[in-house]
């Protein structure tokens, strides 16, 4: 039996972001803005919220009476409790005998162009943390794309306007990228399992390597690119990601409706139509998030029985990928269009992500402009040196 090492990571990781931005929301309510303070709880509170509803979702407590479990969960400590409960489970493991055992059937990948069957029992206990384990990819999932993404996306913002880094700033960022990459991670995992899904698929460290490695710089260049573009546009950010938002979530809408398939009934047998609507809304809801800054690896297809499309789509991902450069790119062609200097707004906004203190550039690195003269007569002249100075900032 496996140590449940992936419910440890997905508690601390939300533990961790949960109290940095409690802590961050704080200090921004003492400066005084309150704008800032109400989107970073705004980012906070609705993923936490949609984490504990899938953990009670996942494991059934509405239909159990478990009154204590529900309220640690009202009060956003299920992830907590939930981990504090794999692992008893976890401890316990083969000090009790099981009543029962479950025989499970998977295929090892084809090796020479054998395939053999093997027959695994699996106890009680073990299938709790099979349970604990796909809770919590689920719940890492929610927590990464609908609440450390726009957290990441947000501080960064605030990082540009105010040319400077703080503590608490910085290290909530540092906590939602390693909240995102691992999403992102999970997600991947999951679509791996779903498509070999009679297979035994053991995942390398090397292959966990590789796919933190892209997922890190797809969804760091990504946010990079909005931030930028916000930074000069403020208006038209909310429109533009608002539109790539809608697009991904009535995507599998309307490919269900054009295929005249019947409504989906194995979501839960418990459900009914209008719980089951909620429940494909959500979904679609997280599908749409995750689109948004990265390929989503497991694809919704809500006429399919399983609800996933178990194809390879090397079409979809080579579409999806070209159709995400068009758009970066031409997000950054209208920030440099719309910002005064091209130069010298690329070293202020990669010179505030360097800096933990102090200005922005060096003294000297712009022209002032001499007494008498009305602003605007000079466009401010930037080096070359000037914008390395900016690049590497001051500590």
């Amino acid at each position: 039996m496996r140590l449940p090492s992936s419910v440890l990571v997905s508690v601390s990781l939300f533990t961790a972001e949960t109290t940095a931005a409690l802590y961050l929301s704080s200090t921004y309510r003492s400066a005084g803005d309150q704008i800032w303070q109400c989107f970073t709880l705004l980012f906070t509170l609705v993923p936490s919220v949609l984490v504990q509803l899938t953990l009670i979702f996942i494991h059934r407590d509405l239909s159990r009476d478990r009154p204590l479990v529900l309220l640690l969960h009202i009060l956003q400590l299920g992830p907590i409790i939930r981990c504090l409960d794999a692992f008893c489970i976890y401890g316990s493991a083969g000090k009790v005998e099981e009543p029962y055992v479950t025989i499970t059937r998977k295929k090892q990948i084809p090796r020479e162009g054998q395939t053999e069957e093997v027959e695994q029992e699996v106890g009680q206990a073990e299938g709790k943390l099979v349970t604990h384990r796909a809770a919590f990819a689920r719940t890492s999932v929610i927590q990464a794309f609908l609440g450390s993404a726009p957290q990441l996306t947000l501080q960064l913002y605030i990082c540009v306007l105010q040319r400077g880094v703080s503590i608490g700033r910085g290290t909530l960022m540092v906590i939602s990228l390693l909240s995102i990459v691992y999403g992102a991670l999970r997600c991947n995992i999951l679509a791996i399992k779903i498509r070999y899904d009679d297979y035994e698929v053991s995942v390398r460290p090397l292959a966990y390597l590789c796919v933190f490695l892209w997922r890190g710089f797809e969804i760091a260049t990504r946010v990079t690119v909005l931030v930028l573009f916000s930074s000069v546009l403020k208006v038209w950010v909310l429109p533009v990601v608002s539109v790539n938002f809608v697009l991904f979530f009535l995507r599998p809408w309307v490919l269900f409706w054009s295929s005249r398939s019947p409504f989906p009934e194995n979501i839960e047998k418990t459900l009914t139509r209008v719980g089951t609507t909620i429940v494909l809304c959500m979904l679609t809801f997280l599908y749409a998030g995750i689109n948004v800054f990265c390929w989503s690896a497991v694809q919704l297809r809500l006429d399919d029985p399983d609800l996933i499309d178990k194809g390879q789509a090397w079409r979809r991902v080579a579409v999806y990928y070209s159709l995400r450069f068009v758009e970066n790119t031409g997000l950054t062609l209208m920030w440099q269009l719309f910002s005064s200097s091209p130069a010298q707004g690329f070293g202020e906004c990669c010179g505030s992500l360097c800096l933990l203190r102090g200005t922005l550039s060096q003294p000297g690195s712009i022209r002032t402009k001499p007494e008498g003269k009305d602003i605007g007569d000079d466009p401010p002249c930037v080096t070359k040196g000037d914008i390395g100075q900016s690049l590497c900032g001051t500590v």
